[in-house]
């Protein structure tokens, strides 16, 4: 017999509408009719998208929810009909680690009072000084030190916090262990140290998990079973390898495309299936197959009709699907939905030459607005710098007419002097005998911020010396 059994669990939750008077009009079937079991030292993994009911499932197990119908059996005890007195007792057997750390911790408690409440509650241990001791151990196999008992949760890290939301579940000494998405808000490092924790408790210890998450490749690495929940039903169970390797169902065939391989040939041939429609709403869910509005593979006979139960094919792999083994076999094709490559989803690759040709016709745009026409003139015979600056125009400068020509950097071109505009006049040569010829620049062949520099300058001894002009002859 195994350690935990749940046989057709549900849970519904009901709708409620009215003022005065709340009547009941209707459901939303958050488990609806789910059995699995777990063996002992084992770890279950459960897995789905998000608002599937997984979350919902674990925690009817540990009765934070109210169980609609069926039952949960925990070493021959039906967990669903326990009376709320012998259930509280009962309830050290099973614990939980929840999704938020930070959430599930007091935040004005320390570490000693959060982990020794549950211990003096069960009676565990003769008196708070042998409760601290039993504390102490229970946090040094979840790698935290002993000063940390009188540390609060917001002095911790996320993954210490985590280690703490652990050690509470273990100072009760449980059989069962639901992780409730335990690494989902870690980040990938302190993800790898909390799952190989969980292991190694799980080897030193004798532990059973029930793992919820939604990260495959984290529970393919804890589990020996997984299973797959769809709109609130178990629609695939079987060993981890065997299901990675060959899944039946076809929600968990477009589940498992979409996890990414390492290695680059196999995920560059690789084909990812696409779902077409939304996820059905629990409190309506469709007639038939949960799964049929969204299936690649719907037949038009049983699937929109007949619910199909969970069925052995062989090897512990149970299907809820009509025609798993069609599927298989390839006797029945894909109707409906889309398959893409995994790498580049509906991304083609551009043709070598077409990009060539692209790249130069950039070019070739670029070089007319900028007035070159693709060519580098010669540089102007007779100036100092002509030499230089054809040098720097053909090792890749900047000869586009943006570069910097008034200190002495690179000319706009490439020593080529412009004609000068209408309203600029000539610069006054420098008095350290430097003349424009020598700078390879004339007040026309200034560009951009320094043309504009210049222009001002100009007006500006215009404007002073039109004052000095207008000044009375008596001063």
């Amino acid at each position: 017999m195994s350690l935990l059994e749940l046989d057709g669990v549900k849970v519904h939750f009901p709708v409620k509408k009215g003022i005065l008077f709340d009547r009941t009009v209707g459901h939303v079937y958050a488990v609806d009719g789910v059995s699995l079991s777990v063996e002992a030292g084992q770890t279950y993994g459960l897995v789905g998208e998000s608002g599937c009911g997984k979350t919902t499932l674990g925690r009817a197990v540990l009765r934070l929810v109210d169980v609609t119908d069926g039952r949960v059996v925990l070493d021959g005890t039906d967990v669903a009909q326990l009376p709320e007195r012998e259930m509280r007792s009962f309830r050290r057997r099973l614990q939980m680690v929840f999704q938020d750390p930070l959430g599930s911790l007091n935040p004005r408690q320390n570490i000693e009072s959060i982990l020794s409440e549950g211990m003096a509650a069960h009676g565990i241990g003769a008196n708070q000084e042998e409760r601290r001791e039993k504390i102490k151990e229970i946090l040094a196999k979840v790698g935290l030190p002993g000063n940390a008992l009188s540390r609060y949760p917001h002095e911790f890290s996320g993954g210490q916090r985590q280690r703490i939301g652990i050690a509470r579940a273990l100072v009760l000494e449980p059989d069962v262990i639901i992780c409730d998405e335990p690494v989902s808000a870690l980040d990938v490092s302190i993800q790898a140290q909390v799952v190989n924790l969980l292991e190694e408790l799980q080897k030193s210890m004798g532990l059973t998990y029930l793992v919820i998450a939604h990260d495959l490749a984290v529970v393919r690495h804890i589990s020996d079973v997984i299973g797959v929940m769809y709109l609130g039903s178990l629609v695939e169970e079987a060993p981890s390898d065997a299901l990675y390797e060959g899944p039946k169902h076809p929600y968990t065939k477009a589940l498992m495309s979409a996890v990414p391989v390492p290695d680059p040939e196999v995920e560059d041939r690789r084909e990812r299936i696409l779902l077409l429609g939304d996820l059905p709403s629990p409190a309506n869910p469709p007639a038939g197959c949960r799964f049929h509005t969204r299936c690649p593979w719907k037949q038009d006979t049983r699937c929109a009709t007949e619910r199909p139960e969970l069925r052995d094919l062989g090897g512990g792999h149970r299907v809820a699907c009509h025609f798993a083994a069609e599927i298989a076999s390839g006797e029945i094709a894909r109707t409906s939905g889309e398959v893409v490559p995994a790498v580049r989803e509906g991304v083609v690759d551009a043709d070598p030459e077409s990009d060539a040709e692209s790249d130069a016709e950039s070019d070739a745009e670029s070089d007319a607005e900028n007035g070159s026409g693709g060519a580098v003139p010669p540089p102007r015979a007779g100036t100092a710098d002509g030499d230089a600056g054809a040098a720097d125009a053909s090792g890749g400068g900047d000869a586009s007419g943006g570069g910097n020509a008034s200190g002495g950097g690179n000319p706009s071109r490439a020593g080529e002097a412009l004609e000068p505009s209408a309203d600029a006049e000539a610069p006054e040569p420098s008095g350290g005998g430097s003349d424009a010829g020598a700078s390879g620049v004339t007040s026309g062949g200034r560009t951009g911020k320094d043309a504009a520099s210049g222009e001002k300058a100009s007006s500006s001894e215009r404007t002073s010396s039109e004052k000095t002009s207008e000044a009375p002859a008596s001063t």
